[in-house]
């Protein structure tokens, strides 16, 4: 037995300087600002945001004049024969050269609304790629967030685990003493073993929980752990070392804020916006269209078999065409398609925000049932640690059994590991909540 418990110590002892080595300390705030830097869905969310922004131009919409400009070389070999009465005349192998460079311009002045459309368009489409990086952002630290504390949660429960370690630790010494002084009998001292190396099971697993969670929040933040020099792995841990709470959170300030602010409603009203541009699109068709176009060129050419051998043209012209479809047979689909989608578009919107209602209620009533579940396990606490030293006390007299002195540790245990829940659960219904609300970047200030 004693050769067993003293590798149960070395283990424990081992694998807690193991997790320590080759490690750091990152606040919540650390680690969101490293993961919005790292974190590849957000570079990717950005890559596309920059797309848009430089896609929404006057140019690409078209409301720039294009202007172009070509040149040109053509080398002409011909041979002809004629006659006219007895008289035959022929040449071969005449050459003729001909050089010409042209500018031209083209510019559409008016197109039935459609070119201020697509401007438009292009710049709503700039807003709504912003606000769905504003969702990757929200979301990733929303989901960082909820790693973070995970972490400070495992870390609490493994404090807790190791002082119930301590606690059976401390009372199978006391049996072997009284095992030896013929005081307790052996089923007592095995019963001391059995919890021992049950409490040492449940440290070992926690730990490894602890490493997951902490792998966890490092891959979020695009820095996997590295292994170097082959000692271990660099983990981050956080420098909190409990869960805090924010100090109240008002429900109808929230819900005001959650349909004011909330990224996913701003993203299904720019939806809806999207549609409505594409049917004024196609409405534009039903107006004529301007256009101004002007040019300049100049030509040289050189026949040989000409009277005049060498020629040179240049000048310039320009023109307005004015035109209108008067007749388009897919127009009307078009226009009942496109109302269709605004149609769909606003009940999308509406969906959305019933959803969004429904989950804001259902948060907060678990945000304050988990509230008033850490007010008892706050008292449950309390009088489980008054029993414990209560029964710690008859315990070293002789007056209680190890079982019982076992059930008072267990309900110490768990009165810690209740108030643990509560406070982690409520952290998490916050950080739902404020994400909702569109707040939740707050964490990262």
């Amino acid at each position: 037995m004693k050769r067993k418990f003293i590798f149960i110590t070395c283990a424990l002892a081992t694998i807690s300087c193991w997790s320590q080595v080759d490690s750091t300390k990152l606040s919540l705030k650390e680690c969101l600002t490293r993961g919005l830097k790292n974190n590849y869905d957000v570079q990717i969310a950005t890559i596309d945001q920059n797309i848009a922004e430089a896609n929404a131009t006057r140019a690409n919409a078209g409301q720039l004049p294009t202007i172009s400009t070509t040149a040109g070389y053509t080398l002409e070999q011909t041979s002809t024969s004629s006659k006219n009465g007895s008289n035959k005349t022929s040449s071969h192998n005449i050459p003729a050269q001909t050089l010409n460079a042209r500018l031209q311009a083209d510019w559409t002045i008016f197109d039935g609304f459609k070119i201020q459309t697509n401007y438009q368009r292009l710049k709503q489409m700039k807003t709504q790629s912003e606000i769905r990086t504003r969702i990757e952002l929200e979301d990733y630290v929303a989901s960082a967030a909820t790693a973070y504390y995970n972490i400070v949660r495992q870390q609490v429960r493994m404090k807790n685990m190791r002082a119930s370690l301590e606690l059976s630790r401390e009372r199978l010494r006391i049996v072997s003493e009284r095992y030896k002084l013929g005081s307790a009998s052996r089923l007592d001292l095995r019963s001391a073993e059995v919890d021992f190396n049950a409490d040492s099971t449940q440290v070992l697993s926690q730990q490894e929980a602890l490493i997951y969670a902490i792998l966890d929040l490092q891959e979020m933040m695009g820095a996997a752990a590295k292994y170097y020099d082959g000692k271990g792995f660099l983990l981050i841990y956080p420098t909190d070392t409990v869960i805090s709470l924010l100090p109240c959170i008002n429900i109808d300030s929230l819900e005001q804020k959650m349909l004011q602010a909330n990224s996913k409603l701003l993203n299904a009203a720019a939806e809806t916006r999207l549609s409505e541009l594409d049917y004024k699109a196609i409405k534009s068709r039903d107006f004529p269209y301007l256009k101004l176009s002007a040019g300049y060129g100049y030509t040289h050419s050189v026949q040989n078999s000409s009277p005049t051998q060498k020629r040179d043209n240049w000048g310039g012209e320009i023109g307005v065409t004015v035109g209108m479809k008067i007749f388009d047979g897919n127009r009307k689909r078009e226009r009942h398609n496109a109302l269709a989608e605004i149609s769909k578009s606003e009940l999308t919107h509406k969906n959305l925000e019933l959803t969004l209602r429904a989950q804001l209620e259902r948060l907060w009533k678990s945000y304050k049932n988990n509230q008033r579940l850490l007010g008892l396990a706050e008292e449950n606490l309390e009088a489980a640690g008054e029993h414990h030293e209560a029964a710690q006390e008859r315990f070293m007299l002789g007056a209680l059994s190890g079982i019982e002195m076992r059930q008072a540790e267990q309900n110490l245990l768990d009165a810690r590991e209740s108030l643990l829940n509560a406070q982690y659960n409520m952290k998490i219904c916050e950080i739902s909540l404020l994400n909702l609300g569109g707040q939740v970047m707050q964490l990262t200030q």
